[in-house]
């Protein structure tokens, strides 16, 4: 019998991308997983989520994937905003530091998959079992117990449930509400293989075009000259009439013209907005899919997911390591709740203005799409979807604010926030590796100089987690780190599992970094003392 299945570390319920991600950043820090699935083994069938953003390719890079699938998949850096033939804008997408992957990779979720796969066979703490369909959860103050149809059930000290949108079942075995709606547009989408030069490393959008009027499509380059093309259609659309009656060619061929393709994949598809409301239920918490739908405008569905991962890998070993308590734990649902509130928000959004509801809202969007291509006012209120983005932890318990490093709110479409607290460290070059490799190893406190270090080692006996220190001095060769950072002589950064910054300090505040570094694993802290 597996360790986990006699009742220590993480079952992981659902082995899709979140799941592997999940059980691959766990199994990481030492916790093993028992890692299961209803289904009898892995569906390699379309293109499903191709869209995958810059810091959840170094996420999978934590876990050997990261450069594989960056490497494999289709690099673009801009994204084009048509209305009917005419073109609005090209966006392009900020670094601040000098990430080594690019903003955005298209590699089928297929095949995403079967990468993850090579690394989870090659962890020996990875147990992963097909064939098992949950039908219990039960918990206790020692473990969780998971029940299947016909099979032996699995006792671990926690799971994490990443059973996707048909996760039903076990939100109800929680008691989990999962509010929310469908938009009653239906869209189309088929990935065919054809010869498209010039097409193959930017996302288009359009509004309105002629081979689609009073709608939308999406088109995205993938891997081996596949094209994944979204079409919005009508919700009463039928997707068997119409390619038996030669009307899906003609809409093919309206885009890519008079050409040899092929449909590699096809499906339609009613989008939903739905959010769970606990992401932690006890000793389960709920990651992805399971725990939030949104359009995929902006590609916010499986990227947000493998932020719901790393941040519940690194919780959950943190607590069974005996390093923080029930707080940390209960943070993952204000984080990432909050993360999920504010993709909802952007995507709702954006669905508003791609699919009017009311006449009023429908002329206006016609105002501004037909001002926006000389107007720059006009041109940022088009929304086609904005990018997937790192959430910021500005408002987490968590996080030790600084006055001096406000959040100044959700940044400009394209732009990241700048550095502090609650917020993803930018990536750069140092002599010992990256620098978010190096964050991510465990807790960090980053010295500028003129930072006294002697109050870092005695901060860190303040707190059970293991706390290592770095001098951004000595290993910031090129000081591309120190100035993506804004760092500022004899500040102290605090730096989380996951490379977010939970605070900056400086003298004469040093003496409040043991509170910062207590507040950071869940800890209670409040006018420079514990409370």
């Amino acid at each position: 019998m597996s360790a986990t299945a006699s009742g220590h570390g993480v079952a992981v319920l659902g082995n899709g991308p979140v799941g592997q991600t999940t059980a691959l950043l766990l199994a990481k820090r030492g916790v093993p997983v028992v890692l299961v699935d209803e289904r009898a083994g892995r569906d390699l069938v379309g293109s499903k989520a191709i869209c995958q953003q810059r810091d959840v390719l170094d996420v999978w890079e934590a876990v050997g994937a990261g450069r594989r699938i960056a490497e494999e998949g289709v690099t673009w850096t801009t994204s084009r905003t048509f209305h009917r033939a005419e073109e609005l804008f090209a966006q392009r997408i900020a670094d601040p530091g000098r990430s080594a992957f690019p903003p955005f990779v298209n590699l089928s979720q297929a095949r995403t998959e079967e990468i993850l796969d090579e690394r989870i066979a090659a962890e020996p703490l990875i147990d992963v079992r097909w064939g098992h369909r949950v039908t219990g959860i039960e918990q206790d103050a020692g473990g969780v117990a998971v029940r299947f149809d016909g099979r032996p059930e699995v006792r671990a000290g926690y799971a994490v449930a990443c059973t996707g949108a048909r996760g039903g079942d076990v939100r109800r075995m929680l008691g989990v509400d999962f509010g929310g709606h469908s938009f009653d547009d239906r869209f189309l989408i088929c990935d065919i293989r054809a010869d498209l030069a010039g097409w193959a490393n930017e996302r288009r959008f359009y509004f309105d075009p002629p081979w689609n009027p009073g709608r939308q499509v999406l088109i995205h380059p993938c891997p081996g000259s596949t094209f994944r093309i979204d079409w919005q259609v009508p919700g009463d659309y039928d997707l068997a009439a119409e390619e038996s009656g030669g009307a899906l060619d003609a809409r093919v061929r309206a885009i890519i013209g008079d050409r040899p393709y092929e449909i590699v994949w096809k499906s339609v598809y009613r989008f939903q907005a739905r959010i769970a409301d606990r992401m932690r239920v006890g000793r389960v918490l709920l990651a992805g899919d399971c725990a939030h739908l949104v359009a995929p405008f902006g590609a916010r569905g499986l990227n947000s997911g493998v932020g719901d991962a790393e941040n519940a890998a690194w919780k959950l070993a943190f607590v069974m390591a005996g390093w923080a308590g029930e707080n940390l734990l209960e943070s993952y649902h204000e984080e990432r709740h909050a993360a999920a509130v504010e993709n909802l928000d952007v995507t709702t959004e954006t669905m508003n203005f791609l699919v009017p509801q009311r006449e009023e809202h429908r002329l206006r969007r016609l105002s501004v799409l037909s001002a926006a291509a000389a107007d720059p006012a006009a041109r940022a209120r088009v929304d086609s979807g904005r990018l997937a983005e790192p959430f910021w932890y500005d408002g987490s318990s968590l996080t030790t604010p600084d006055a001096e490093r406000p959040f100044a709110g959700r940044p400009p479409r394209g732009a990241v926030p700048v550095a502090g607290p609650g917020i993803l460290v930018p990536d750069a070059p140092v002599s010992c590796g990256r620098f978010r490799e190096v964050a991510r190893e465990g807790l960090l406190v980053l010295a500028a100089p003129g930072a006294d270090l002697e109050v870092v080692r005695s901060a860190a006996k303040a707190v059970a987690a293991p706390v290592r220190s770095l001098e951004l001095s000595e290993v910031d060769d090129t000081g591309v780190l120190a100035e993506a950072l804004g760092a500022k002589p004899g500040e102290l950064w605090v730096i989380r599992p996951d490379a977010y910054a939970a605070a900056v300090l400086r003298a004469p505040c040093h003496a409040d970094l043991a509170g910062a570094l207590r507040r950071a694993l869940g800890g209670a802290y409040a006018s420079g003392a514990l409370s």
